[in-house]
């Protein structure tokens, strides 16, 4: 329950803010473990942007689908390159100096150098003051956020399939893994490029591109049943506290791991089932030890890309292998019991070994009251949130929310589609207010802007959770209406009086689940649920917060 609702909650944020992102012209895209639906302290955000103006093509005759005076048009050469590479050359600008200052001649053309556009993007980035430490880590720009560390690569976006995977696709139509709705739905949204090139030895080829399959990837997770999504998981923890332990520059990566899941479930023989937990464990260990044994690891949607390969074109990568190998060899003669090399494997594990008295209870143990899953719920919805738009964004996103609230949706996916509607029309309203002052209005047009901004705010506080009507109170206190303020102020600190109130992680849980039971998860959050209320940088609220405010810019 607790991965789904981390799923569709980051889903629902991405729908929400995809208009947004075409009207800017740059898509954004969440991957890595986080977005699968992992929250070790490890878990990685990595974010994939690209623009929408670039558009790649595989054959050209695909160009005349695109107005040369809007669309940059980049072909993608697969042939006489490495496996699981392309070159894009330019075919038509669209006076983009980003593209401009990266491209190279080769053979009578102009080709886009990764390297160039790599050190472009880390430029872009090392300028943005949110970001701290940046630094190049492949074909991204590491670096951290708020204390998170995060990968971002500026890539190109393709929505053909390059030759490279055919054998990839008749293999998913031999094996019937993923199901038909998921591979119609990877095949959809295409693939992209990301800028890092083919390395033999130490030296990078500049005109090649990594094909990336990271939106596929993900899908492939989330179709995973959950023993499978454990398995992948335990492997993930036996990687870094076990054989990554202490060594700088690993052999392994998670990326090896996930690539071993998804192998094992295509073509394995396994049994996904719970009580086999550690039996597909030690079916993926020993697919790595065989691959390493080997020096062969084929990538999943290129089979002909041995991702070991660049790794092993040193002397330093071929000892670094061996050693690798012996480590896992002694792992090996352990049996499965290596498992419990694991600090956090070992600790849940021990007790029931050295007592044969401890029993875990089945079903009871591990079911959650509504107060765990409700924390959980309460920590994604409050892990995400909009940045600072215009009051012309902010209608387009509500208008957008018109639309997928009459769509099919989940449960926590309506949640977090009823959040991010109560902090638009609050940003809404105060910038229609900022708007309206500005422009020469008359007496009735401020009267109209004043009720539109209210009523905005009402909504606000009806759909949102408990603290939201304090946008409504900041309003009537910013127009000098202080009798309506403290009104407003008054019935909030009633409803945060209540014994069942729950803030984050803080709540009486007897109460708690005395009083919601039987509620709906939209009723918990208008009624039970407290959030900080947030105050964007550039949005003025009234004059007490300006030092506030004017520092977050600063900082």
């Amino acid at each position: 329950t607790e991965v789904t609702v981390r799923r569709e909650m980051e889903d629902m944020y991405e729908m929400i803010e995809k208009p947004v992102q075409v009207y800017n012209g740059m898509r954004c895209m969440n991957s890595g473990s986080y977005r699968e639906g992992f929250r070790f302290e490890s878990s990685d955000r990595d974010t994939m942007l690209w623009c929408t103006n670039h558009k790649v093509i595989t054959d050209l005759s695909q160009s005349s689908a695109y107005d040369l005076s809007k669309h940059s048009i980049i072909l993608m050469e697969d042939t006489d390159t490495p496996p699981g590479f392309v070159r894009l050359q330019l075919l038509a600008s669209l006076r983009d100096d980003d593209i401009e200052s990266s491209v190279v001649p080769y053979n009578d053309g102009m080709y886009i150098s990764c390297v160039r556009w790599r050190q472009k993007m880390f430029t872009v980035v090392s300028g943005d003051k949110t970001l701290n430490n940046a630094k190049t880590h492949g074909p991204c720009a590491n670096s951290f956020f708020c204390g998170k560390e995060i990968d971002c690569a500026f890539c190109f976006h393709c929505s053909h399939w390059s030759r490279l995977t055919c054998s990839w696709r008749k293999r998913c139509i031999l094996h019937n893994w993923p199901p038909k709705h998921v591979f119609d739905d990877i095949l959809r949204n295409g693939c992209h490029f990301v800028p890092v090139g083919h390395k033999i030895a130490t030296d990078e080829n500049e005109l090649d591109w990594r094909l990336s399959f990271s939106q596929a990837e993900q899908k492939l997770v989330y179709s995973m049943n959950h023993t499978q999504f454990l398995c992948y998981g335990l492997l993930k923890i036996f990687l870094k506290e076990v054989i990554n332990l202490k060594i700088e520059e690993p052999f392994l990566c998670s990326y090896f791991v996930k690539t071993t899941v998804f192998w094992l479930i295509q073509i394995g023989n396994i049994t996904w089932c719970p009580n086999n937990l550690l039996d597909c464990f030690w079916k993926c260990f020993k697919y790595l030890l065989q691959c390493v044994h080997r020096g062969v690891f084929p990538n999943f949607f290129v089979p002909q890309n041995n991702m070991f390969a660049s790794k092993l074109s040193t002397v330093r990568g071929e000892r670094t292998r061996k050693c690798l190998l012996e480590q896992l060899n002694r792992y090996y003669k352990m049996g499965v019991t290596c498992f419990l090399q694991s600090p956090t494997v070992r600790e849940m594990i021990e007790p029931v070994m050295c007592n044969s008295f401890v029993r875990i209870e089945r079903l009871r143990s591990h079911m959650k009251d509504a107060t765990d899953t409700d924390a959980c719920i309460i920590e994604e919805m409050r892990s995400s949130s909009f940045g600072g738009k215009d009051i012309k964004k902010n209608y387009l996103i509500l208008r957008f929310i018109l639309i997928v609230s009459n769509q099919s949706l989940t449960d926590y996916e309506k949640l977090a589609l009823q959040k991010c509607t109560a902090y638009d029309l609050a940003e809404t309203a105060f910038r229609n207010l900022i708007t309206s002052s500005l422009s020469s209005n008359t007496n009735k047009k401020v009267y109209r802007s004043d009720i539109l901004n209210i009523n905005l705010l009402k909504l606000a506080g009806r759909v949102g959770h408990v603290s939201c009507l304090l946008y409504l109170a900041m309003y009537y206190y910013r127009t000098c209406r202080y009798r309506e303020a403290l009104h407003v102020t008054a019935l909030v600190k009633s409803r945060l009086t209540q014994p069942y109130i729950m803030y984050y992680n803080t709540v009486d849980r007897e109460r708690y689940n005395e009083c919601v039971a039987g509620w709906s998860l939209s009723k918990r959050m208008r009624k039970a649920w407290v959030y900080n209320a947030c105050l964007h940088k550039n949005v003025y609220y009234i004059p007490e917060f300006d030092l506030e405010q004017t520092a977050a810019k600063d900082n």
